[in-house]
């Protein structure tokens, strides 16, 4: 062909590297097998191609002259996710939603579409369903609305040219993996095929101020496929986690440009679709045992909402040559260094003995502000005693065994005192303008290192 010319390169599948040769282990990410040959046409700038790049799409503007006031968002309908997006969809945004498969975000979509159907005229592209199959679903959630248009395509130009000439409010892909751009010799799900179609995709979401929600495929690591610069393309990334063998669901923002990245929302799955779960911390609290040994209530922060959950440790003796260390909800070399300062610091010996600890309901604790809560869960399996179950406990370990302060104190001492707790173990330096409402009733016990801690309950 005139004008261009035929170029190779191997692409890794994994995050995306770029090169002319081939390689069996992909010199970015080191995984092996992942570089897939690609066929590119490039094409041959010309003088007059150049001069027209070199003309500025729009001029430098003051930013005192800059006005925020014509923002607009649509309200989903479902508080939960309007709080992790920051406030509702906001227009001519593209949001980015991923997540296991079966995990729940084709449902979300649809039950979005329920509530802004009503007032929204809607354009549901699918790539990997038929019309009759997202009917099907459909009925069973509920939807049904004149203004809910469904389309089974996956030509991106196609879909692009639906946008400016139906003029919908709102766009929703199901999922971009299905997409291609006819351009290009790459197969659909393909590293160069899903950057260049979430590209045509953002470009006629910002000409056309419509905001457009598309569906991410994760891979095994759980991240979304394709590569990284496909998240710094979106203005949003949604990760819905959660196992699907269980009922409840957290919906997370990993970025968003108009809203915080600390917010999440809390679903439970049914049979009529996604519920809001209001008061997480009543859930994930529900259920448990009285009077047993290895069990602590701590208190995170997720964004500006504090959440109870129940740690629980057990101890035992071990039956191998090398005692067995399993962590489901809490970072495993977190626990590992907690029970290394235990019995360094305290004399509570672990070496000969399994510990595994769990977060109850599927949370995952990040925070060091659990750690005195995972602490004293491991401790009371050991000594076989029991912390109370009015107790609610929080705080940073250090590796000398100190109790280091940790942020928005309370908050958490309030959250802890309305679910009915009635004392609680916190740093000693977070007493130090702490400001609780005058009803509040909570006994606080400051401690200054995990000696103190575990002598607060008896031990």
């Amino acid at each position: 062909m005139a004008g261009t010319k035929i170029k190779s390169l191997y692409v890794c599948s994994e995050c995306g590297y770029e090169t002319s040769k081939w390689y069996g282990k992909c010199p970015s990410c080191g995984e092996w097998n992942t570089l897939n040959e690609e066929v590119r046409e490039m094409s041959k700038s010309t003088s007059a191609a150049a001069v027209q790049r070199k003309k500025p799409s729009s001029l430098p503007v003051p930013i005192s002259q800059i006005t925020t006031e014509d923002e607009q968002r649509y309200y989903t309908g479902l508080k939960e996710l309007d709080r992790v997006l920051g406030g509702g969809i906001v227009k001519g945004s593209l949001v980015l939603l991923g997540g296991d498969p079966g995990i729940g975000k084709s449902t979300i979509l649809l039950q979005v579409c329920s509530h802004l159907s009503k007032i929204l005229k809607i354009l549901y592209i699918s790539g990997e369903e038929s019309k009759r199959q997202i009917k099907l679903r459909a009925e069973r959630l509920g939807v049904n609305s004149d203004n809910l248009y469904i389309m089974t395509e996956t030509d991106i130009e196609v879909i692009a040219e639906q946008m400016q000439s139906e003029a919908p409010d709102l766009v929703m892909v199901d999922s971009i993996q299905t997409m291609n751009d006819r351009e290009l010799n790459s197969s659909p799900g393909s590293v160069t095929q899903v950057r260049e179609c979430t590209n045509i995709l953002m470009r006629a979401a910002k000409a056309l101020d419509i905001p457009c929600i598309v569906v991410g495929h994760v891979n095994k690591d759980g991240a979304i496929a394709g590569p990284k610069v496909l998240e710094h393309i979106v203005d949003a990334v949604l990760y819905f986690e959660g196992d699907k063998q269980m009922s409840y669901r957290i919906l997370r923002a990993v970025k968003n440009r108009y809203g915080s990245t600390n917010e999440i929302g809390v679903f439970q799955m049914g049979d009529s679709g996604l519920a809001e779960v209001e008061n997480p911390s009543l859930m994930l609290l529900s259920g448990r045992p009285k009077n047993v040994s290895g069990t602590c209530v701590a208190c995170t922060m997720e964004g500006s909402r504090p959440i109870l959950a129940e740690i629980q440790g057990l101890v035992t003796n071990s039956g191998y040559g090398n005692a067995r260390r399993m962590a489901t909800g809490v970072d495993y070399n977190r626990m590992a260094m907690l029970l290394a300062v235990l019995e360094k610091r305290c004399g509570y010996f672990f070496s000969s003995m399994d510990a595994y600890v769990n977060v109850i309901g599927g949370l995952r604790l990040d925070e060091p502000a659990t750690d005195l809560a995972l602490a004293l869960a491991l401790v009371s399996s050991l000594k076989d005693m029991v912390v109370p179950e009015n107790v609610v406990a929080f705080g940073e370990i250090g590796l000398t065994g100190e109790i280091r302060s940790v942020s928005h104190a309370a908050l958490r001492v309030t959250e802890a005192a309305r679910l009915g707790f009635q004392r609680c173990i916190l740093p000693y330096h977070n007493q130090k303008g702490l400001v609780l409402p005058k009803d509040c009733t909570m006994e606080l016990v400051t401690v200054r290192n995990i000696r103190e801690a575990v002598s607060a309950l008896g031990g």
